[in-house]
């Protein structure tokens, strides 16, 4: 029987393009990567996501606990895999083909957009588990059970708020009687697809920790901060916490904003997890 993990306690990687072993242990909460330009922070990242996508998939392809030289542990021993989500910043154009042409909403033009389309999908299955919840709990004979079915849409209200008050400054709030998301703004509907670049960021990051309902996984972020405002960057870590304290944040940065409130002592520099492999001379990291 499949066990779940609460969060991964270390990575391991080794021969990180010929000249380095990486092995970073990390917090149950917040993990920053740091480092300048080319020292390995998004491949880090996206070979520790490999990991886990062969765990998801059951490719065969980790043997011995290994995969093309990652090692990831759980902080339960027994534990074969852990609920993850990867949020990439940057709004690329998507390429126009067969993929775009099958999508069903034509208004998914870029990266960004095609996230939110998968997580208004997530959003409407959130709100069904959460009102199933509700209902179980309120047909209860128990009070206090019953008295705890409003509680379950606490989240939903307060990511509601955080999004109205970030978007504030240009007259957008969330259409709350809607079970999708869109806006209003000086009484015109706006779908999240008209959204600036860095309004499509923030919304996917904080819906992405609002759709995992409390439940302890890993959300990996490649340099959050981009298009994001400074103000936006330093409440970026706080706001995905209040919306799910579960989650265990994993993203790389060069932006000192967003450790600005309280996550200093959650930084790691590449160079401080990374030893040379033996008879290679680097000095990438001077």
């Amino acid at each position: 029987m499949e066990k779940q993990a609460d969060y991964i306690r270390r990575i391991e990687i080794e021969n990180l393009w010929g000249r380095y072993n990486i092995a970073w242990d990390l917090r149950p909460d917040v993990n920053i990567l740091s480092g300048i330009n080319g020292v390995g922070k998004t491949t880090i990242l996206n070979r520790s996501v490999g990991y886990l996508e062969d765990l998801a998939f059951s490719s065969g392809e980790i043997k011995n606990g290994v995969r093309d030289g990652v090692r990831l542990f759980f902080d339960n021993p027994e534990a074969t895999y852990i609920p993850y989500d990867v949020i990439r910043s940057y709004d690329r154009p998507l390429v126009m083909g067969d993929f775009t042409a099958q999508m069903a909403d034509k208004n998914v033009k870029s990266e960004l957009d095609w996230q939110l389309y998968l997580l208004q999908r997530r959003y409407l299955d959130y709100q069904v588990n959460v009102g199933n919840r509700m209902i179980e709990l309120l047909a209860s004979d128990d009070e206090a059970a019953r008295s705890r079915a409003s509680y379950l849409s606490k989240s939903k209200r307060l990511f509601q708020d955080l999004i109205d008050e970030l978007f504030s400054c240009t007259r957008k709030r969330i259409d709350r009687k809607r079970n999708d998301i869109a806006f209003y703004q000086d009484n015109e509907l706006l779908f999240p697809y008209k959204l600036s670049s860095g309004e499509k960021q923030m919304l996917v990051i904080l819906l992405t920790a609002l759709v995992q309902d409390n439940a302890h996984c890993v959300l990996f972020m490649d340099e959050p901060e981009a298009s994001l405002h400074i103000e936006w960057q330093q409440k970026l870590i706080g706001m995905v916490r209040q919306l799910n304290p579960n989650a265990q944040i994993i993203l790389t940065t060069h932006s000192p904003a967003v450790i600005m409130e309280g996550w200093l002592d959650a930084v790691t520099e590449v160079s401080d997890i990374a030893t040379p492999i033996a008879n290679h001379i680097v000095d990438s990291f001077r």
